[in-house]
């Protein structure tokens, strides 16, 4: 009967044992973190000159610095115990009460979402802007250009009508791109009905292509002469711009 006594006993002073080293443990990280905060508010004092200090100490307000710097440091008594966060401290102002769902911006050039694009169906959709809508304006916009006289919309009107004849010359080299690749692919593909292999046609070839066909075109028109002729007076005045001027010799300056 007397052994479940000594296990008690034994188990008592255990516990004893036990909350005295918990206390010894939790005073000693006191006093180490009182160390620590003393260490640092000399470490921050240490950069402080002299005529500060004088200052501080005249109106008190080294008690309020120290102050602070206590405040700042938290920590734990115990790493068991609970963070104790200062409730002075204020909220933010600014906080989300309401979570609201984050704005997806997709790019419809790039997402598989919304297809591939088909430039050939695109081309034939939009054809009328090309075909009706461009001319059209620019013819009116060259009206307005002869009517008026502000230079301010002479300069506007001029840098529209540009903008138009490099839209309407470049889509014009597009369709024709476009029309010398498709007459290529029927052709292919009809050799390959015939157990030839196929041909892919290279960018540099197509180039070589659309200056025959508009070779053929200015001169079937009785326009290739003139187009020759300001092509030759064009190039001549691109070297001119880099041709280097004659020095004067002795004679002509004397």
């Amino acid at each position: 009967m007397r052994k479940p006594n000594n296990m008690t006993a034994s188990s008592s002073k255990i516990k004893f044992v036990e909350s005295e080293e918990e206390e010894d443990h939790e005073i000693t990280s006191a006093s180490s973190s009182e160390e620590e905060e003393e260490e640092e508010v000399e470490r921050e004092l240490a950069n402080i000159t002299f005529e500060d200090l004088q200052k501080a100490r005249s109106d008190g307000s080294h008690f309020v610095y120290r102050k602070n710097s206590q405040e700042k440091k938290v920590g734990r008594a115990n790493k068991n115990r609970p963070m104790e966060v200062s409730a002075k401290k204020p909220v933010s102002r600014f906080r989300e009460v309401v979570q609201a769902p984050k704005r997806v911006v997709r790019d419809p050039r790039f997402e598989s979402l919304c297809g591939n694009l088909d430039v050939e169906g695109f081309r034939k959709r939009y054809d009328f802007l090309f075909e009706n809508n461009l001319p059209a304006e620019k013819e009116e916009l060259k009206k307005q250009l002869k009517k008026t006289h502000d230079p301010n919309v002479i300069d506007e009107l001029k840098k529209r009508i540009s903008w138009i004849d490099k839209q309407l010359k470049f889509e014009s080299t597009k369709s024709t791109d476009a029309a010398i690749l498709a007459e290529h692919k029927k052709k292919e593909r009809e050799a390959a009905k015939h157990g030839k292999r196929p041909f892919y046609l290279k960018n540099s070839e197509i180039r070589k292509q659309r200056l025959v066909e508009k070779y053929n075109k200015l001169k079937a028109a009785g326009k290739l002469e003139s187009f020759l002729e300001k092509r030759r007076r064009k190039n001549a005045a691109k070297d001119h711009k880099y041709m280097p001027y004659r020095r004067p010799s002795n004679k002509q300056q004397n």
